[in-house]
């Protein structure tokens, strides 16, 4: 067991969490295909699918031992389906929150029974919830700027923050929202329309992906 625990070769954590990710996309299309509500090029063409291999391998480098590469392999085929469906369809359907919580919650326990500190399992959770506090709060504020979705999202993005650590959290949180301001201001200069709408789940999720690689 102590072996799982030591740090994942990169190269071939990449490999198995690209390929696991990919096949999970696969294997949910159905699931995804179930809460759309409007058609887009993005389901058609399957675009989940090699999203979330390449965000599976992503996280696969990043894993620092073998027993997050499951967690990571999760946390990228949920993002993948989510960032999907906010990009076509600009929201977050709670089914697809529903099962991404308790999925990336039961993958972790192995890792927080069989890692050095399973502390870090609270930490995750208490994290996750500060950081939809503070999506919530900022909702009400801003109601135009942020929904629900992107508050429930939030739950579950600072849950793996937070397992990394509070500097990943703060961090990731402010990432998703400079990352979401230069996305707006190069939508607006392309297409030349103050009031066109972007999604911030994108954001959310490099903002994430750019505090779990530099912290």
């Amino acid at each position: 067991m102590a072996a799982l625990a030591q740090e994942a070769p990169g190269i071939a954590a990449a490999l198995l969490a690209g390929l696991l990710a990919g096949l999970a996309a696969v294997l949910l299309t159905g699931r995804l295909r179930a809460v759309t509500e409007q058609p887009s090029g993005l389901y058609r063409h399957h675009v989940h699918v090699p999203l979330a291999a390449l965000l599976g391998a992503g996280a696969g480098v990043l894993a620092p031992s073998w027993l997050l590469v499951l967690p990571a392999v999760v946390l990228a085929v949920a993002c993948a389906l989510l960032v999907v469906v906010d990009l076509a369809e600009h929201r977050l359907p709670n089914r697809l929150l529903a099962l991404a919580y308790p999925s990336l919650l039961i993958s972790l326990l192995p890792a927080a029974l069989l890692g050095p500190d399973w502390a870090l399992l609270g930490r995750a959770l208490l994290a996750g919830m500060v950081v939809m506090v503070v999506y919530l709060v900022l909702a009400l504020i801003s109601p135009a700027g942020l929904g629900m979705g992107d508050v429930k999202f939030s739950g579950l993005l600072g849950l793996a923050l937070g397992w990394a650590g509070w500097q990943s959290v703060i961090l990731g949180v402010l990432a998703a929202f400079v990352l979401n301001a230069v996305i707006a201001l190069l939508v607006m200069v392309v297409r030349r329309d103050r009031r066109g709408e972007v999604p911030f789940g994108p954001a959310m999720v490099a903002g994430t992906a750019l505090a779990l690689a530099v912290t």
